[in-house]
């Protein structure tokens, strides 16, 4: 059994990190990773720890998914999520929702009760009603801090990430349960100040989220624009079906190389079918935690 989660890669800068809001990042990381590995404790399914896992982190204000999302052009909120299964391959997803107090929950019932694989907008938050998915209203995802910068991104006319130190917002997770199942999910509110229905990788399976029990799971965080153009999840778990890479050499392919080439910032959490884990990135840090096959956690921002 073992599960590793992700609260964004980009990070605040360590001139800005203090002990006190460190130590908040660490508790959220802490208690996320526990909600998902107390269910593999108990025999539980990789897809319900990683749906616990990441609603864990939506709940979490300070990371951009669920209550933490940022505000769009409009002074809106637009949730990305998915989940997948790497046993049936099995995946749903949902783009730009509002009020939906947990957009992987939602991701878990198109996977389950619709013939689709995502739902946007509207139309989702239909589907959502109809499958008693909790909503909650804008007061519930008003964030002064997040409100503040989108009022400095709208004066500049700029789209950024969800702040000025260049934290690419969005929390996942992947997890392999005690029958070898291997999941994975991941959850945003996207880019401060986005337009136009903007939406990045997080939600598109293969770019931001990806599992198969054959390879690996993977959740991804970083520039989604570059993430879906070098369909990043899908092509770690290629290089190892059809190139016999490690879960390791793959990721270090992608990451450290096809990524930097093209500008492509961020970094993912990943674990194969043997349960070996990588967490890679080519930011400064990446908000991480995970608990390998032994029982040893590891909750980490930055590189050392």
């Amino acid at each position: 059994m073992v599960i590793a989660i992700h609260g964004g890669a980009g990070t605040i800068l360590r001139s800005s990190m203090t002990a006190e809001l460190q130590q908040q990042y660490e508790q959220g990381l802490d208690h996320a990773l526990l909600a998902g590995y107390s269910i593999l404790q108990k025999g539980g399914s990789s897809i319900d720890a990683v749906e616990s896992a990441v609603a864990s982190l939506e709940d979490f204000a300070m990371f951009n998914a669920g209550k933490g999302s940022v505000f769009n052009n409009a002074g809106k909120h637009e949730m990305d999520a998915s989940i997948m299964c790497g046993k049936t391959l099995d995946a749903g997803a949902v783009s730009a929702v509002s009020n939906v107090k947990n957009p992987v929950r939602l991701a878990r019932a198109i996977m389950q009760h619709s013939e689709h694989v995502m739902l946007f907008g509207g139309g989702a938050e239909v589907f959502a009603k109809q499958y008693n998915i909790d909503f909650e209203d804008d007061e519930y995802f008003y964030n002064e801090f997040r409100y503040n910068q989108w009022q400095e991104a709208l004066k500049e006319d700029r789209v950024q990430m969800d702040h000025s130190d260049k934290k690419f917002g969005t929390v996942g997770a992947v997890a392999l349960d005690k029958e070898g199942n291997l999941a994975a999910s991941t959850s945003t509110g996207g880019m401060t100040n986005k337009k136009f229905g903007r939406v990045g990788d997080s939600p598109i399976i293969g770019a931001g989220t990806y599992a198969n029990n054959n390879t690996c799971a993977i959740s991804c965080t970083g520039h989604g624009e570059l993430f879906i153009r070098s369909v990043v999840a899908y092509d770690i778990s290629c290089l190892m079906e059809y190139k016999g890479l490690s879960l390791k050499a793959a990721c270090d392919i992608v990451v450290y190389d096809k990524l930097v080439k093209i500008g492509g910032e961020g970094g993912l959490v990943a674990i194969d079918k043997e349960g070996n884990i990588e967490l890679p990135f080519n930011s400064e840090g990446m908000y991480r935690a995970s608990i390998d096959a032994d029982g040893n956690k590891t909750i980490k921002i930055y590189k050392d």
